[in-house]
């Protein structure tokens, strides 16, 4: 899946008459039968749970691991106004183990496999990974897109943790990067005796949206002044050769069979906004290394339309590779917000102003109004009056130039050096890594002399919870 960057968080797939082009699911397997449930304690246990089915179960070396689907409420304020089916996984460990509640912020892979986010990781603990709804199968039908809120998603977690404490009954982390991460810090804010910590990584919190003065500013102070010009001039190479640039789009689109027509209505209009995009993909997911590859201003054009569809992806902002992301577009410009840049280096090069905005890409009837009362609600809770919160930044990533502030109440903050959006604890400086281990160990309690009752199993493949961009 292609990460969203600078309008898309990284942080899904979407349904409906407005969201043409999504490739459906696979089909899933039939759910486990009853008669298996009998003979398994920890199977009969899950399918006692109102509401639950367990689509399928796979053994490794020292792990059970599950796809989960869960009825839940269209709208928890009316919950006799229709239900859906929320998709999750479980990764049993021990039920005396730790578990770690992994919030995505967008979709489960297509055929989930068992792996570990860093926090399950270092706790050895089971993990419960979550399809945020309205992405891929998550989804009702028809879609009411005013249940898409932040208030609608914390109330889904709140009822997946309340279901499985009834066997998961040790300490509770939850965890999350990018968008995954705004999804885990407003869970906390409305349900804060749900868990026991929270990790939050790369998590954007744009409280005030117009006041976007922190990414122009991280833009014109990142990495070295020679790498800055460097990616404006390519920047404004390619929108001066954009009657020869555009053109190799509409032909690299028809050979894919991609259009234009249901979201930005234009090759030229896509084109623009993944030019704006570039530099916000490069810091994304480059270091500064990664500056001697951008090409000079005096490259072919073969060379600066390669390198930008390497790094960003034309196709991104066709209208196929914008449906998997709709729900997210609606949620940003709904509530979540989404940065306003100036770009003052391209302002006689642009053809249309207020396109880098989520609403320039959602269909017109979906475009919703702006409300700024549930970002300044949450930044002001957790900076007052939250507890026991970790976030994890990374200093050259864009999305961390507008931080939460944690509150004094052992909660912490970290910066890793010289990384972007994949920063995480193990990239921190050795002091700040060894507290940040320190103070997740003890939210999960094993600092108490907490023991899991069985060997230490191989370590599964590592999760970074982040969707990825680009054909790189």
């Amino acid at each position: 899946m292609r990460a969203p960057s600078a309008l898309i968080l990284a942080v899904l797939t979407a349904g409906s008459a407005c969201m043409a082009g999504v490739t459906p699911a696979a089909a899933e397997p039939a759910p486990v039968s009853s008669a298996a449930a009998v003979e398994d304690e920890l199977l009969g246990k899950l399918t006692a749970i109102p509401g639950l089915t367990v689509v399928s179960q796979t053994r490794s070396i020292g792990y059970r691991f599950f796809v989960l689907r869960l009825t839940q409420p269209v709208d928890h304020r009316d919950p006799g106004r229709g239900t859906y089916q929320q998709r999750l996984t479980l990764l049993h460990r021990s039920a005396d183990a730790p578990t770690v509640l992994s919030t995505g912020g967008y979709s489960l892979p297509i055929t989930p496999r068992p792996s570990q986010t860093e926090p399950t990781r270092l706790l050895d603990a089971n993990q419960v990974s979550v399809e945020h709804r309205f992405f891929r199968t998550s989804r009702p039908d028809p879609m009411d897109w005013k249940k898409l809120d932040i208030r609608q998603e914390a109330d889904d977690e709140h009822r997946i943790v309340e279901a499985l404490k009834t066997i998961y009954t040790g300490k509770w982390i939850q965890t999350g990067a990018s968008k995954g991460g705004m999804a885990s810090v407003y869970h906390r804010r409305f349900y804060p005796d749900d868990v026991d910590g929270v990790v939050a990584y790369v998590t954007p919190n744009d409280r005030v949206n117009p006041s976007d003065r922190a990414y122009d500013d991280f833009f014109a102070k990142v990495a070295t002044r020679a790498c800055r010009t460097a990616l404006e001039n390519v920047q404004i190479e390619a929108l001066k050769r954009r009657k020869r640039l555009v053109p190799k789009l509409v032909r690299a689109a028809a050979l894919d069979g991609l259009t234009f027509r249901r979201s930005l209505g234009t090759p030229d209009r896509s084109f623009e906004l993944t030019v704006l995009d570039t530099a916000w993909v490069f810091w994304h997911y480059s270091r500064g290394t990664d500056c001697s590859e951008v090409p000079a201003t005096a490259a072919s054009d073969d060379e600066i339309y390669d390198w930008i569809d390497d790094l960003a992806d034309f196709s991104f902002n066709t209208d196929q590779g914008i449906a998997r992301y709709i729900p997210y577009y609606y949620q940003a410009a709904s509530q979540l917000g989404w940065p306003e840049l100036k770009f003052a280096h391209l302002r006689h090069l642009t053809r249309y102003p207020k396109l880098y905005q989520p609403n320039s890409v959602l269909p017109p009837e979906l475009r919703p109004k702006h409300d700024p009362k549930p970002m300044l609600d949450v930044d002001r809770w957790v900076r007052k009056e939250s507890s026991r919160m970790m976030f994890i930044y990374g200093e050259n990533d864009p999305w961390s130039a507008e931080r939460f502030t944690p509150s004094q109440n052992d909660s912490h903050l970290y910066v890793a050096p010289r990384i972007g959006h994949s920063a995480n604890i193990s990239w921190l400086s050795p002091a700040d890594r060894a507290a940040a281990i320190a103070t997740l160990e003890r939210w999960a309690g094993l600092s108490d002399g907490v023991t899991v009752n069985s060997p230490t199993p191989p370590p599964l493949p590592a999760d970074d919870m982040l969707p990825t961009r680009g054909k790189r």
